[in-house]
């Protein structure tokens, strides 16, 4: 068994997990732990939990220690050199001509790496850059170019909800989203209204997707026609997401109808009331029947 915790590097990153040996670590605390790229700074978002050694990957990292007052004064130092940072690289950027917008600059915890995120419409030859920075900065350049759901990821903003979004709030992971989740939800296919700032369909359209695909397999299609109590009755609309529907009533005269909404579970077959198993009597509650004998001669 080893003891594993969840640490976010990010805010609405992914949580990588670590083995917390035998320190004591709560929900909420910041950690210094082993990444692939070096020693780095988290924040624990789980509590310790106690794993099977063979369910986990080989190559688990561990927990170092826990964040020191000197760690959180480096880490916020970090934080600092990064504003500067990118205000230099804009400059080398504009210097270089490069057809590049720079989202985001991230200091290693060590100091000895530094990442410039940026997107671009085409690839960029970036090498010169590379090295112009690395003589700045007397550290490991990287550049990683990222797409425009990453883009929105991280630099946020508000959605047409009115509310930070989804992605740059608490969403680590980006979900498959297709327009035939719009067209179930019987949204408008218009791309403004269904787009979100990065310019792809909104992440939440997959919110409910399983809720309306399960309640278009539970109610009738609009058009179709059915008997409602005792009278045809056609579909007219439907509303997946509180499971009503309306329908339109033909009465006895040609042009004479009734509209009216009713729960979907109306037209749903009613399970029938199962009948009460009847319990034989046993051998002992039997009443006991006396042998007639036979009459003789």
């Amino acid at each position: 068994m080893k003891n594993i915790v969840g640490v976010r590097f990010r805010k609405a990153g992914k949580i990588y997990h670590f083995w917390a040996q035998d320190l004591p670590i709560n929900k909420g605390d910041a950690v210094i732990v082993e990444t692939a790229r070096g020693v780095e700074f988290g924040i624990a978002v789980t509590d310790v939990v106690a794993r099977e050694e063979e369910s986990l990957p080989p190559d688990l990292k561990q927990v170092i220690r826990a964040a020191t007052p000197d760690d959180r004064l480096n880490y916020e130092e970090n934080r600092l050199k990064e504003i500067r940072a990118f205000d230099i690289a804009k400059e080398k950027i504009a210097a270089h001509g490069l057809d590049m917008k720079l989202l985001n600059v991230e200091y290693t915890f060590e100091g000895n790496k530094i990442l410039f995120y940026f997107t671009a419409e085409d690839r960029v030859d970036f090498r010169e850059l590379a090295r112009d920075l690395a003589s700045v900065f007397r550290a490991r350049i990287e550049l990683r170019q990222v797409g425009v759901r990453d883009e929105a990821k991280i630099l946020g903003g508000l959605g047409s909800c009115g509310r930070e979004i989804c992605c740059n709030s608490w969403m680590a992971d980006f979900t498959p989203v297709s327009i035939k989740m719009a067209k179930d939800q019987n949204l408008s296919l218009n791309p403004a209204k269904i787009s979100g700032l990065c310019g792809r369909l909104m992440c939440c359209l997959n919110y409910e997707e399983e809720h309306y695909a399960h309640m278009r397999q539970l109610m009738p299609k609009v058009g179709s026609t059915l008997k409602y109590k005792g009278e045809e009755a056609t579909v007219v609309e439907c509303n997946h997401l509180i499971g009503r529907l309306r329908l339109r009533i033909n009465k006895d005269q040609e042009d004479s109808f009734e509209f009216e909404w009713i729960d979907h579970t109306e037209l749903l077959p009613k399970p029938e009331p199962e009948k009460p198993k009847s319990k034989k009597p046993s051998r002992r509650s039997r009443p006991r029947q006396r042998r007639r004998r036979k009459p003789t001669a």
